[in-house]
């Protein structure tokens, strides 16, 4: 049982023994949980708030729709831990960018990852733009997205193939994108504001909850195995250090100053992660592939990774709907 289960039971049972005093008796025997005042929650997000890979647990949606939400994933952890407290709509969904939580319909690609993986459902049908499941009865709102609008992934494929045969010196990644990493974290800022904005229009009265990213790649990339597939494959270390400093830490900081300017809170899930990256011993995130060659992971969090965001994502809800 966690402290918020415990709390919870106990202010179940301090609300059961007030009661008995000025109710009649029968009632004073009630389900304290089926008389708790429930919550409304939408998680929203990309991959690392859906799951998706195996790592992070089974695709629990029959028939699937290509959004790849796995059982182990952060918002499904929180529902279990916290039960009739809070209702979950989850609708995060893998690939997604932030226009399609704001106004787009998203075409989901399930696990459809050419030239490392062919899902034999795909094409999937059109998602609706997640904010559709955000109305004035929600509480509370968490989002985690930015990583596919900021192009992330098609950054990740660009390195692996500029960096194979290097043997793993010089910085070729960062030769060929660096300039234009400021417009993408531009276009990101920008579109993070309307977002916020629209959600806040859908449910004037929820509380926002940022979610930032963990810490993918460490301080010291000499932990990095130049051509190892279950770590950043051909990726140099001097473009892990490039990606790190220039491309995901300034990617957080983008999402915690929009969500500043539009009241929202921040989860910084960077600082409790950082001895757990891709290339350390404990990892919870996984590299280009969690079992090479046959099971594809494209760096995304696993069961532990999503375990640590549960804890603090949690904590944040209950702030936001005043139980915590």
């Amino acid at each position: 049982m966690t402290r918020f289960r415990k709390r919870l039971a106990l202010l179940g049972s301090t609300a059961v023994l007030a009661a008995g005093t000025v109710v009649p008796a029968q009632l004073a025997g009630a389900d304290p949980a089926a008389a708790a005042a429930a919550y409304e929650w939408a998680a929203l997000g990309d991959s690392y708030t859906a799951g998706v890979i195996p790592a992070a647990g089974e695709v629990f949606e029959v028939p699937r729709d290509g959004c790849e939400r796995t059982d182990l994933s952060y918002p499904q952890v929180i529902d279990r831990d916290l039960g009739s407290l809070i209702e979950l709509t989850n609708v995060s969904c893998g690939a997604a960018t932030i226009e399609d939580i704001t106004f787009n319909a998203q075409n989901p690609i399930g696990r459809h990852l050419p030239p490392f993986s062919e899902d034999p459902d795909y094409p999937f049908p059109p998602v609706p733009p997640q904010s559709e499941a955000v109305n004035p009865g929600t509480d509370v709102v968490t989002v985690g997205v930015g990583g596919n609008t900021l192009g992330f992934a098609e950054m990740l494929l660009t390195c692996l193939q500029l960096g194979s045969g290097s043997g793993g010196v010089d910085t070729p990644c960062r030769d060929d994108l660096a300039d234009n990493v400021p417009d993408r974290l531009n276009k990101v800022s920008s579109d993070y504001d309307e977002m916020l904005e629209t959600l806040q229009e859908r449910a004037p009265h929820a509380k926002i909850v940022s979610v930032g990213y963990p810490a993918v790649i460490p301080q010291d990339t000499s932990k990095c195995r130049y051509d190892d597939w279950e770590q950043f494959a051909s990726i140099t270390r001097g473009d892990l250090d490039w990606l790190r400093k220039d491309v995901l830490e300034p990617l957080n900081k983008v999402i915690e100053k929009s969500s500043a300017r539009h009241d929202a809170s921040f989860v910084n899930l960077y600082d409790s992660s950082r001895n757990h990256s891709v290339c350390d011993a404990g990892k919870w995130v996984e590299g280009i592939f969690t079992t090479f060659p046959t099971e594809v992971a494209f760096v995304h969090p696993n069961a532990k990774g999503h375990k640590n965001a549960a804890d603090h994502v949690e904590s944040a809800v209950l702030n936001a709907v005043g139980v915590n």
